[in-house]
């Protein structure tokens, strides 16, 4: 394994103490009244029936339910640990998190192995290595991918790597175009990219497909940014642990791929990027 699994367990154990919710089930009651008069297709139509109410109730007791889980066997088989494993997570976290179950088994199973891969997805992160290969992307990644939107949408531009720029959103209001906006007008950017769907970078945890790239000169030193999201920071964003796992192993591998003469970093923002230019 890569994790110490008492590392795991405490873990997640806190994890779930401190995020899971589970909604209980819900039933909605109508009461409607046919109506006195009506035509002879009013129940094809679904008109036969004064304008219902409804009320909605929390379902509270299950004792009916003939269904049985494998709770440990389902959060085990989920999560790709051991029974015993699985077993000490979920006897570690709190009585009140663990009654939960009973208000909506199956909402609470998917819940608590999503959290739980969350924090071994945490773990791999931080052990995790890139070494160099000799692969590399073909110049028509940038061609390949089919534009649902005109030409006559796109933004012309002057240093992107291609003429146009095909933004998301409306192209005179998107955030992207105003980026696109801002790079074309900063002195220090040397060059820029839109880049497509298929430039990914490969993570334990999912692939991470950073939006932009952009290259600019400070002093001898080239330093190319990679740029995940142009709407806020890490913080406003409020990113979920898998995504910021996939960010800190692009991280990993900028800090592998770095050299004297070109340096690669990673920021989550227009303003992030302004932030480092400044301080270089």
């Amino acid at each position: 394994m890569d994790f110490d699994t008492t590392e795991l367990i405490q873990k997640a154990i806190t994890h779930i103490d401190e995020n899971l919710f589970v909604s209980q089930l819900q039933y909605t009651v109508s009461t409607g009244e046919q109506k006195s008069d009506m035509e002879a297709t009013a129940i094809d139509r679904g008109d036969a029936f004064k304008a219902a109410k409804t009320h909605t109730e929390t379902l509270n007791h299950s004792e009916t339910s003939q269904v049985k889980y494998d709770l440990i066997g389902k959060v085990a088989e989920g999560t790709i640990l051991t029974r015993r494993t699985a077993a000490a997570i979920l006897s570690g976290i709190s009585p009140a998190k663990l009654a939960m179950f009973k208000y909506n088994p199956e909402e609470f199973i998917n819940k608590v192995i999503r959290l739980i891969k969350e924090q071994k997805a945490t773990m791999i992160v931080e052990h995790i290595t890139y070494d160099r290969i000799q692969g590399s992307y073909d110049s028509d990644i940038f061609t390949a991918e089919k534009r649902s939107q005109g030409i006559d949408k796109a933004f012309r531009v002057q240093k992107h790597i291609q003429d146009y720029v095909f933004t998301d959103g409306i192209a005179e209001q998107s955030v992207e175009r105003r980026f696109a906006q801002d790079l074309e007008a900063a002195n220090e950017v040397c060059v820029y990219a839109k880049l497509p769907k298929g430039f990914q970078i490969p993570t334990p945890v999912g692939n991470y497909s950073p939006d932009w790239a952009i290259a600019f000169y400070a002093g001898t030193v080239k330093h190319i940014f990679f740029v995940a999201e142009t709407k806020g920071t890490m913080e406003t964003l409020q990113l979920k642990p898998i995504e910021q796992a996939k960010i800190r192993c692009a991280r990993k591998l900028f800090n592998e791929i770095s050299t004297e003469n070109v340096v690669y970093h990673d920021v989550d923002s227009y303003q992030s990027l302004l932030n480092v230019m400044s301080s270089l």
